[in-house]
């Protein structure tokens, strides 16, 4: 039977009533009662995330609620949340949320546009035809994930079909989110991602060799503005080990349940309303 490590579990709980508080790496080892380097072992393994990392993204999720809740200025929260330099504070929120603080407080005046816009639509899988590609790869790759590297042979392709099922634990009537990462965390944009009207099947095609994550969430029509931008009850489901994609060698099938939120998984950091708006351009390029 695999090891649980259930302490780390208290550790986790230990992060979330301390987020305000100074976390080194040390008090929360010391907390785990392991020493440092195993500590962060057996974190990392049960997480999926280094501890440090997972502190961070808390924080950064914390930023998001502060920008929406509190008049507090953008420097403000970025101190609230021990980040002394501004810019420092912008440059990270942009790279994992993937819009800037002031943009991100700026789009509580417009996420119903693009909500409203999938709402109408309902079914979006259906009206495109295989030739483009099949229709649930309307997210553009991410430029920075487009490389061949030295795996290019003559003759043959290194590109990867990843394709599987989603499926909730709990019934569900709303949009699925679903991307390809290079870390096991949502967040900035996925190198490969669309858009689900509904539970099934999804499929990316032409996925370049590397390593990935595969992470979904889901939000259902019932959900207002603030829900959307601060995705901390959304249902949510992630395969912890990476997915490799090698040249010539097929991908399984991929099966991922959506599951309410536990206190180890990693924040949703990159904004939803901001997939839902390359979504929507893409699919109107493609009709």
């Amino acid at each position: 039977m695999p090891e649980t490590y259930a302490e780390i579990d208290g550790v986790i709980d230990f992060i979330h009533r301390n987020i305000d508080e100074p976390l080194p790496l040390e008090r929360l080892a010391k907390h785990a009662a392991y020493s440092p380097f195993h500590f962060t072992r057996i974190f990392k393994q049960k997480i999926g995330l280094p501890p440090l990392y997972f502190v961070s993204s808390l924080r950064l999720q914390k930023a998001k609620d502060l920008l929406l809740r509190t008049n507090l200025s953008v420097r403000d929260v970025g101190m609230m949340v021990g980040q002394q330099s501004l810019g420092t504070f912008t440059s990270r929120f942009a790279e994992r949320v993937g819009v800037t603080p002031a943009e991100f407080r700026r789009s509580v005046q417009s996420v119903d546009q693009p909500f409203d816009a999938l709402r109408e639509m309902r079914q979006w899988n259906e009206p495109l035809s295989p030739l483009t590609g099949r229709p649930s790869q309307l997210l553009p790759p991410h430029p920075s994930g487009i490389h061949l590297g030295s795996a290019l042979h003559l003759g043959s392709s290194p590109l990867a079909v990843v394709e599987g099922t989603v499926r909730a634990a709990e019934p569900f009537r709303g949009v699925i989110l679903i991307g390809l990462f290079t870390k096991p965390i949502p967040e900035g944009m996925p190198r490969y991602g669309t858009l689900l009207s509904s539970l099934g099947s999804f499929h990316f095609a032409d996925v370049f060799p590397g390593t990935y994550y595969l992470l979904a969430t889901a939000v259902s029509w019932e959900m207002n503005a603030m829900d959307i931008l601060l995705p901390q009850a959304t249902l949510r489901a992630r395969n912890k080990a990476p997915l490799t994609v090698a040249p010539g060698v097929p991908v399984p099938p991929q099966e991922l349940t959506l599951q309410p939120p536990q206190p180890g998984d990693p924040p949703i950091l990159i904004s939803l309303p901001l997939l839902m708006n390359r979504f929507l351009d893409r699919f109107s390029i493609l009709q």
